[in-house]
């Protein structure tokens, strides 16, 4: 069974190699992460726990941040029942839109929008009344409920009511298009519920590892993608140092440099104050005392 999280973006079109126009919604369809895998043994029944999205660390109980322990924190977590048999998944795979295809048979589950306390006429289809003489105040109203008889309203009888937030199943619907780059669902139809609310998109199939198809296909996987990255790291992290000692020759010739200019002005300098004569004014202030005494 194909079975993914994603979030319902808008409701658009997209026109077919015929020239017709095709009303599709676009679903932000994973990447979905394995949380947990349970067993008939320890949990009585077989599924696969499924997170998506991600939330502030501070707004998840301390229980559900130690059930997450080293993948992250997801806003959702949603089980899928599968058999023993056909289980290859483990804790930590990654399922995007790969395990779908073009013209797939889906059902899309989500809740839909809740639109409060509505009438018999928006909530189960009533025509009304007349419009016509004798029935003033009466063109949306329920009419009769029942005999008399009973002396009690049976149950299940369609009155006003709550309509909408209620989770809702739409079945065979088609996958027209899959954009993998974006991991987003063109999904023919429209789908309950709001935009960016949890829609769940279940279909006949296995679902498929992100790393293994990647691996299968020849393109780098992420694990390559990693090591690349710290290879990258690891390079600049030579070259740092190398740009260090560079940088340190460079001061230490620059210091030898100034050294070598400072030790000259002082020099020069000295030679200065040895050259002027200090007993000229000396001289010159007895000469002026002699001269007026």
């Amino acid at each position: 069974m194909k079975y993914i999280l994603g979030k319902k973006i808008e409701m658009t079109q997209i026109f077919s190699e015929e020239g017709t126009a095709v009303p599709v919604t676009k679903i932000q369809a994973g990447p979905c992460t394995v949380v947990q895998v349970k067993d008939a043994e320890k949990d009585g029944y077989t599924a696969i726990q499924f997170g998506y999205g991600e939330k502030k660390a501070k707004n998840i109980a301390k229980p559900q941040r130690k059930h997450m322990k080293g993948l992250s924190n997801f806003r959702y977590l949603r089980e899928a029942r599968i058999k023993d048999d056909k289980n290859e998944l483990k804790r930590g795979d990654v399922i995007d839109v790969s395990s779908f295809n073009i013209d797939d048979k889906v059902n899309a589950t989500a809740v839909s929008k809740g639109k409060g306390f509505q009438g018999v006429v928006k909530r189960h289809g009533f025509h009304g009344s007349l419009a016509t003489h004798g029935h003033k105040d009466q063109l949306r109203m329920p009419g009769s409920i029942g005999a008399t008889g009973p002396a009690h309203v049976f149950k299940g009888t369609k009155m006003g009511g709550q309509m909408g937030n209620a989770q809702v199943t739409v079945t065979n619907l088609r996958v027209v298009k899959i954009d993998s780059a974006d991991n987003i669902l063109y999904i023919q139809g429209a789908i309950p519920g709001a935009r960016n609310g949890l829609v769940i998109v279940q279909g006949e199939g296995e679902m498929v590892k992100v790393e293994s198809k990647k691996d299968e296909s020849g393109i780098m996987n992420k694990e390559s993608g990693d090591e690349t990255k710290e290879d990258k790291k690891a390079e600049v992290e030579i070259q740092e140092p190398a740009q260090a000692d560079a940088e340190a020759g460079k001061t230490e010739k620059l210091e030898t440099k100034e050294d070598k200019v400072e030790d000259k002005p002082v020099e020069v300098q000295e030679e200065k104050t040895e050259e002027k004569p200090e007993e000229k004014p000396k001289d010159e202030a007895s000469k002026t005392e002699e001269k007026k005494e």
